[in-house]
């Protein structure tokens, strides 16, 4: 049902749309408001099988939050954390997805109140689904931007879990010393090297990334209902400033606090490819906005269908990346076409491959069937490319998903 529902939705999602016809409206509309069917249950369906394929790998769980619907200061949100493959950067799948109602002007005495009782809370919450998510990996790292920097979720980080944050606050640190300017005062580490994709308003380039590092003890915050937690925390800090950035290209300074043990160069190294791997949910998020499932544009204006939609928009989203890492069969071991479709699609996309093969050797497909690689091509084509110029991306993918999805 999930794949039905967004089955049409390349370019936005409509019930009437979706539907494909009057029935198919009225269907469709009344599985939105089943109150039987709940966004939790859809979220830890997915999850569960993403921690079928967590086994003895070293998990990502990478967390953020978008907007949803947004009404003046506040509005409707979607907290999402993607499970990666550290190893090659494979999309393991969903591993939780929860929704937010913030009101405007909330502001006011939020120092005072405990985590457990602000927005904040689902930075905690996502890190103890990561753990429960990932218990037969072999390691769990939780990484998370600016936002995420609350000392009270390093302070209850599961036992089983790394944190890895970029730090937003110039923290006080044990002594008189504050995080940055002890950061500045660091010898330089390691010189490298780092190819950096474009976003919007800035094209592709490299970089040359100093890095430097440290252990701090970080001191417990002066304000703020946190007289249960420990007085100083012992993390690691790894700074990642860039030299020399081009005219007119903002220069890029990560301050990464991590639970990881950071002694030397190379793991400083580590911790900062790691924290580049965040790219993916920034992928994930654009795949379900305007030019993918456009989640902002949603007809829906009860909350709890409009939820239903947009969390089998995100499990779609995810299918979607999915098939954009697998689209090249590597770098790491081919992943099983079962990662993102259902065994009985197999022979669907088998009919498809026959059609859609040309006789030429760019016009075949190349990946072995049953890989997810062999899916991907498949879905690139359908999605209207041509197999002769550059590499598909998620637009593409979407689009031939879909096509795919209608046609069962």
């Amino acid at each position: 049902m999930h794949a039905q529902l967004v089955a049409q939705a390349g370019r936005g999602i409509r019930v009437r749309r979706l539907g494909g016809n009057r029935s198919g409206e009225i269907r469709l509309t009344r599985w939105l408001r089943n109150p039987a069917v709940t966004v939790r249950e859809m979220a830890e369906t997915a999850a569960a099988r993403t921690a079928e394929r967590c086994a003895g790998r070293h998990l990502l769980a990478i967390q953020d939050t978008t907007v949803v619907r947004s009404e003046g200061g506040g509005g409707d949100y979607l907290h999402a954390v993607l499970g990666v493959d550290a190893a090659d950067g494979a999309i393991l799948g969903l591993v939780d997805g929860v929704f937010l109602h913030r009101e405007a002007g909330r502001k006011a005495g939020r120092r005072a109140r405990p985590v457990a009782n602000k927005e904040s809370q689902r930075w905690l919450e996502g890190a103890s689904r990561a753990a429960a998510v990932g218990a037969s990996a072999t390691r769990v790292t939780v990484i998370a931007d600016r936002e995420s920097d609350i000392y009270e979720a390093f302070a209850r980080c599961p036992g089983n879990v790394d944190l890895l944050v970029r730090a937003a606050q110039d923290r006080a640190l044990e002594g008189d010393e504050r995080l940055f300017a002890a950061m500045d005062k660091q010898a330089e580490a390691l010189r490298v090297e780092i190819d950096l994709r474009a976003r919007p308003g800035q094209a592709a380039r490299q970089a040359t990334l100093a890095l430097r590092f440290a252990a701090v003890q970080v001191a417990r915050p002066r304000h703020g209902r946190v007289g249960d937690l420990p007085a100083t925390l012992g993390l690691y800090v790894v700074d990642a400033r860039e030299v020399e950035a081009p005219a007119g290209a903002p220069p890029i300074h990560w301050r990464l606090l991590t639970t990881q043990t950071v002694s030397n160069g190379a793991e400083a190294l580590a911790v900062t490819e790691l924290y580049r791997k965040r790219w993916a949910i920034e992928q994930l998020f654009r795949t379900m906005k305007t030019q993918g499932f456009d989640i902002e544009g949603i007809e829906v204006e009860d909350a709890a269908p409009r939820n239903r939609l947009v969390m089998a928009a995100l499990v779609a989203a995810v299918t979607v990346q999915q098939l954009v890492h697998a689209r090249d069969g590597g770098p790491g071991p081919l992943r099983p076409v079962t990662d993102a479709f259902e065994p009985d699609d197999l022979p669907l996309l088998r009919a498809h491959c026959r059609a859609l093969e040309g006789k030429t050797t760019k016009q075949k497909n190349p990946h072995p069937e049953g890989s997810l690689a062999y899916a991907a091509w498949i879905c690139a084509r359908l999605g209207g490319w041509t197999g002769y110029y550059g590499k598909p991306g998620p637009i593409v993918m979407l689009d031939g998903w879909t096509h795919f999805q209608a046609g069962k």
